[in-house]
């Protein structure tokens, strides 16, 4: 008896294939939305500024009938629809547009927007070529420093061994003590401390005098100078010339830039 239960239950239960009946009630439920959504549009109330615009531009593509007085007295006049106005009917054909205003803005209102606009763009437009001037300008100026430096540390250089070709130059002509201090290069830690004393003595004196101080490219002047004029030396060249026409012959000048 049991079993035969189960049998009946099993029977009474229809087959469905999975997944089939839901996709079709998410469509009939998507119709009926879309079917809703179209109804309501359709029964919407139009707002007055829509039946106003929608009666304005059925107005407007209409003709004018003979029923108006001002077009039977053109008629009169002998004008003709779709005849230019004007004795040779060269004039306007079509009507003159309307610009209907429909904020509540008073007279001139739009003219002061515009005009502001105008100034705000203005505006806008000089704050930009201002940023642009400022960023040109910096990059040229960040360009003349570069250029700047690398011209003192190549000044540098140069003196630097100017200076070296002086004191082999000189200690080769028998010459102990420079023209000036700074003809040769620096002294070592060891010998500035043997030397402190004259040093100070040294300073004493010159404390008393006027010191013009000398940039290093007003040294390299001087200091190679005298290396062509006293050892016909031309750092540049690396050469230690015969003398001094062999020196004006062979040499293409006395600075850096006659050798480029």
């Amino acid at each position: 008896m049991r079993k035969r239960t189960i049998c009946l239950m099993l029977f009474s239960v229809k087959y469905v294939k999975p997944g089939v009946s839901m996709v079709r009630r998410v469509k009939a439920a998507m119709k009926r939305e879309t079917q809703a959504k179209e109804k309501n549009i359709k029964n919407r109330q139009k707002t007055y500024k829509e039946q106003e615009t929608e009666s304005r531009e059925a107005a407007l593509q209409s003709s004018i009938s003979n029923e108006n007085k001002g077009f039977a007295l053109l008629q009169k006049m002998g004008y003709k629809a779709g005849q230019g106005l004007g004795k040779k009917g060269a004039g306007r054909v079509d009507p003159i547009p309307l610009n209907i205003k429909t904020d509540r803005g008073g007279i001139g209102m739009e003219e002061v927007k515009k005009r502001k606009a105008e100034e705000e763009l203005e505006h806008y437009r000089q704050k930009v070529r201002v940023k642009q001037q400022n960023e040109t300008q910096s990059l040229e100026d960040f360009r003349s420093r570069v250029r700047t430096e690398r011209e003192e540390r190549k000044i540098e250089g140069d003196l630097r061994r100017s200076q070296r070709a002086c004191e082999q130059l000189d200690s080769q002509k028998g010459i102990t003590v420079p023209r000036e201090d700074w003809y040769w290069p620096k002294e070592d830690a060891d010998d500035e401390e043997a030397s402190h004393e004259e040093d100070e003595e040294e300073e004493e004196e010159e404390e008393e005098k006027e010191i013009v101080e000398l940039t290093s490219f007003d040294k390299l002047q001087i200091l190679t100078s005298y290396l062509r004029g006293i050892h016909f030396y031309c750092i540049w060249c690396g050469t230690t010339y015969n003398d001094e026409e062999d020196l004006c012959s062979n040499c293409p000048g006395d600075t850096a830039a006659d050798h480029d």
